[in-house]
């Protein structure tokens, strides 16, 4: 092993800034040679009636999960196959309705090689990622795709560095070309990925996290002062509605509208003798409850509130939600 060069500062940091410019020359040029294969390719999977079938070799295989699991988070139901591992019987995961995207800088990974001949005898549509257009992955593929560059970024143009930035680059064009041609929303995204927090956002909904039943704090706008704290204090969100006979929101008491209360009544006012009607914030925010949670964020944050009441279609009263809940389901 040669001696270890004595640390630099300037010398690492110029090290680094030659990879990444090499590199950002390598997709800048790959985005000058994309041509009509590049769309044959998006035509071809666009017709795929079973999974896009990843495969490569070494860095290239790494490669190629990634972009198998982008496909298949972005509407392209797809999956990875180790080719060595496809010559020992993983071959078998590959159907006749299927589609193979083989990544390989070389075009000439033995394991890749030697499962082309049998892909192509099942009539299975091949697409392949190489920056060799004489290789035998090129020779075997419906559609090449090429990814050459100029240089790796090693400084002895050995380890795959480059090349591999530029395969990565053009999967997550394919990938996105394909989200695009079949019409793939954001709550299309949010469905194949409903434990993250754009899931969360936009598959939550107000009646899934909001407070109901015994737990909404309510009290008719015929109830004493002292009832609606009453109310207030036993179920602990800081507001209590206030409603008519028929459910109906009519205002709303918070312990802030409390302080002021006392503030200008000062000592020549019984507070006990107040109502309800007389003292509640009337017209309070609203949301329905089958409005997205983080719609109801929005709301409470515009506002400057930190709870708001919950109606149906009607405007009757059905829940209440704080931005304590919002945070316990990680909408906010």
């Amino acid at each position: 092993m040669s001696k270890a060069i004595p640390f630099e500062t300037a010398r690492v940091l110029a090290m680094a800034r030659e990879t990444l410019q090499i590199e950002a020359e390598a997709v800048t040029a790959l985005a000058g040679r994309l041509d009509g294969r590049f769309a044959d390719a998006v035509r071809c999977l666009l017709g795929c009636q079973g999974r896009v079938v990843v495969t490569g070799m070494g860095k290239s295989g790494h490669i190629g999960r990634k972009l198998a699991a982008t496909l298949a988070s972005t509407g392209t139901p797809a999956m990875f196959v180790h080719p060595a591992e496809a010559s020992h019987g993983d071959l078998g995961m590959i159907t006749p309705v299927d589609i193979v995207l083989g990544i390989s800088n070389s075009g000439e990974s033995d394991e890749l090689s030697a499962i082309l001949p049998l892909i192509k005898r099942m009539g299975v549509p091949l697409i392949a990622f190489t920056g060799k257009a004489d290789s035998t992955l090129a020779r075997h593929a419906d559609v090449v795709l090429d990814t050459a560059v100029a240089k790796e970024a090693c400084p002895h143009n050995l380890a795959p560095t480059a090349s591999t930035t530029a395969q990565l680059a053009l999967g997550d064009a394919l990938a996105v070309a394909l989200l695009d041609a079949r019409g793939f929303k954001a709550d299309d995204f949010a469905r194949s990925h409903p434990g993250g927090s754009l899931g969360r956002k936009l598959l939550t909904h107000v009646s899934d996290v909001m407070r109901s039943g015994d737990d909404v704090p309510r009290v008719n706008q015929n109830a004493s002062l002292m009832e609606l704290m009453r109310e207030m204090s036993a179920k602990g969100l800081g507001m209590s509605a206030v409603v008519g006979d028929d459910r109906q929101v009519l205002g709303v008491f918070t312990d802030g509208d409390l302080r002021r209360l006392i503030e200008r009544s000062g000592s020549s006012t019984d507070l006990r003798t107040l109502t309800a009607r007389e003292v509640m914030h009337a017209n309070p925010r609203t949301i329905a409850a089958d409005a997205l949670a983080v719609v109801a964020a929005d709301l409470m944050e515009a506002s400057r509130i930190t709870s708001v009441l919950v109606v149906d279609g009607t405007g009757a009263l059905v829940g209440a939600l704080n931005s304590n809940d919002l945070m316990r389901a990680k909408v906010i």
